[in-house]
C-alpha cells in the first residue's frame, strides 16, 4: 500500500472482477484492477482500501506486452495504491503525472518502467 495507508490486495477471477465492475462502475466488462477506497482508518489520517486484480486479465496483458507477470502485478498494485491516494488519469496531465509516479515507485522496488518500450 502507498505510504501512510493500509489495505488488502485480492487476486481474483476475471468473472468476479467483471461482476464487481458492473455492480460498482456500471461497466459490464472485465478490467485488470479495481480499487475500493474505504476512507480514513479508525485513527484518521491514513487511507485504507482494497485493490482487486483480475489474474487472468493480468496474465494476458503481461504476455501481450512481453513482461513478467510479477512486474505487471507490481505495476497494477502501485496503480491501485495511487488511486487510493487520490491520483487519477481522466485527463492527459493527470495521467502523465500518475505514470511518472508509478515509474518512480516501481524503480524503487526494482521493476522496470512499464511506460518505456522494451
Amino acid at each position: 500500500m502507498a505510504a501512510g495507508g493500509a489495505g488488502t490486495v485480492v487476486l481474483s477471477s476475471d468473472r468476479a472482477v467483471q461482476s464487481l465492475n458492473a455492480l460498482h462502475r456500471r461497466r459490464n466488462k472485465p478490467t485488470n484492477v479495481l480499487t475500493f477506497d474505504l476512507g480514513p482508518g479508525p485513527a484518521g489520517g491514513f487511507l485504507r482500501g482494497d485493490i482487486v486484480l483480475a489474474l487472468g486479465t493480468v496474465r494476458r496483458e503481461a504476455a501481450a506486452a512481453g513482461r513478467p507477470v510479477a512486474d505487471h502485478l507490481a505495476h497494477l498494485v502501485v496503480h491501485g495504491a495511487l488511486h487510493l491516494r487520490g491520483h487519477d488519469h481522466h485527463h492527459v496531465g493527470d495521467a502523465r503525472r500518475m505514470e511518472m509516479e508509478e515509474a518512480r515507485i516501481l524503480s524503487r522496488i526494482g521493476v522496470p518502467n512499464p511506460w518505456k518500450r522494451r
